[in-house]
């Protein structure tokens, strides 16, 4: 799973706007629990220069955020990217053809309150324009009327939206910040404000920018809250599977393939004991004569990955590897032309880079089947057809299933004599991206997640079984079939496969 939504646990607008009556302003009106949050400037309606301001205050659980990245379902700082996702609320009055919004963090807490209207502002409470809470020592105001926030580059952010658009703004500084530890400084979390930005908001452009609507926590549609959106590439790619030997088809980086090893203790994954550094080491061999087991003849190895050279030819016969995150171990590595006649490699993991006595402590062993690369003669891509092996018809929102991808060439000729006597090739292309849709009007709640390498969040993770990804059916709003559908990366282009797998969330 590469991606988690932290509902706001409060909103409001704060407004100095005119009542009705056009003689007094309604800064002491509250508007939480308002199924919208609005965000305007209306320019010249009381008077010739009068200008009045709306703005939408929002917090999110940090502490959630923080459980989750303690208890390993978020990664580390620097690995994830947290983005602040509004929701436009279409509706009947004028509103900006586009404009410029600040979201700032706010450097005092706030009460949400309980009132409703947006119109009249009739409801009274806190927070509003001129007060931020109420305490037990009495009436705690802003230090500044409209709200108290920074406005430091860390801690501020501008995003430009259309008429109709909706918001979304990388605001990982600043989360990481509200968390802790953050090179930028530390930031309480009070939540964040919206506002026009700058001469949109002042009354300089002498206009009005009049009312951008945002769905508020209380909306009763569930894909419109206002969320924290975390979002980071999970894809592991395991070239167990698809092994190729060295050529010269492609670049020397190319050319490594890297291995895992999975270490589960009771279902767990769990570090090795005892490793140095968490340093682990793994020699190839080749096989026995019935390439069961592996034989005593050890490879020579290439420099590069996790292989250097040294002053002895035993410096050539391991590859150092390490420990990618809890219990999960990588080594990567070349193997050249000389052995390109061996059909299965034996990988061994050891505790010791040296076969001298004592004998390093023997984890691992496994094997693979290399491939060897070919340029074509026809320029022809391939074609492929997908299954969702193990999806079932229904899950409930508790669930996060593990879902195998099966992919085969579509002019695969897979007859009765191949169905019975092997298995059919499960091909594994490298980038697999997913998205789900809601099947009666395909709605995408989760769309394809491609981009920059943090936010590959929709890549599939391969291993000698082949494609496969995690997904939080949390996500997802019950009552409602929804489809998954796939797109691979290919010739330089995300190529959307025909078949969409359909499940229900109950």
């Amino acid at each position: 799973m590469a991606l988690k939504r932290y509902l706001a646990s409060k909103d409001t607008t704060i407004t100095n706007a005119y009542k009705p009556s056009l003689i007094t302003r309604g800064t002491g009106s509250n508007m939480g629990l308002s199924d919208v949050t609005e965000v305007f400037e209306i320019y010249g309606q009381a008077t010739t220069s009068s200008v009045e301001k709306s703005r939408a205050l929002y917090q999110f659980p940090t502490t959630t955020i923080s459980s989750d990245r303690t208890a390993g379902t978020i990664p580390a700082s620097g690995s994830v990217n947290f983005y602040l996702r509004l929701f436009n609320a279409r509706h009947a009055s004028t509103t900006p053809q586009s404009a410029v919004y600040k979201i700032a963090a706010l450097t005092r807490s706030w009460d949400e309150g309980d009132g409703l209207s947006m119109d009249a502002y009739k409801d009274t409470g806190y927070a509003n324009w001129e007060y931020a809470l109420t305490a037990s020592t009495g009436i705690e105001g802003w230090s500044t009327e409209g709200g108290d926030y920074y406005s430091s580059s860390s801690g501020s952010y501008s995003v430009t939206s259309s008429a109709g658009e909706d918001i979304e703004a990388d605001i990982t500084p600043l989360v990481e910040q509200w968390l802790g530890g953050s090179i930028f400084g530390d930031i309480s979390n009070n939540g964040v404000i919206v506002k026009l930005s700058g001469t949109f908001e002042d009354g300089a452009k002498k206009r009005s920018y009049y009312t951008k609507k945002f769905f508020a926590r209380g909306t009763e549609f569930f894909y419109k809250r206002p969320v924290i959106e975390a979002r980071w590439d999970s894809s592991y790619k395991d070239n167990r599977g698809n092994f190729y030997y060295s050529s010269s088809l492609v670049s020397g980086d190319n050319n490594l393939n890297t291995l895992f090893l999975y270490n589960y203790v009771n279902g767990q994954l769990t570090n090795i004991p005892g490793l140095l550094d968490n340093d682990i080491y793994v020699r190839l061999y080749s096989g026995s004569s019935d390439n069961t087991t592996p034989s005593t003849q050890v490879l020579t190895l290439p420099i590069g990955g996790g292989i250097a050279a040294g002053s002895t030819s035993d410096a050539l016969t391991y590859v150092t590897g390490g420990l990618y995150q809890t219990g999960i171990y990588t080594a990567s590595m070349a193997v050249t032309s000389s052995t390109a006649n061996l059909s299965t490699i034996f990988d061994v993991w050891v505790s010791g880079s040296t076969l001298d006595p004592p004998a390093p402590v023997q984890y691992f062993t496994g094997s693979f089947t290399p491939a060897k690369r070919a340029a074509s003669q026809t320029n022809t891509p391939a074609r492929y057809v997908v299954n969702l092996t193990n999806l079932k018809s229904a899950y409930t929102q508790d669930e996060n299933p593990r879902l195998r991808l099966f992919v085969r060439k579509r002019n695969q000729n897979v007859n009765v004599y191949t169905t019975f006597n092997q298995d059919v090739q499960n091909n594994i292309i490298e980038d697999v991206y997913y998205k789900v849709q809601r099947v009666y009007d395909n709605f995408e709640p989760v769309p394809y997640g491609t981009g920059s390498a943090v936010n590959d969040y929709t890549r599939l993770s391969y291993d000698v079984s082949g494609s496969y990804f995690d997904f939080d059916m949390a996500l997802l709003q019950t009552g409602y079939m929804y489809g998954f559908k796939f797109a691979f990366y290919l010739a330089g282009d995300y190529k959307e496969q025909n078949e969409i797998f359909k499940f229900r969330v109950e």
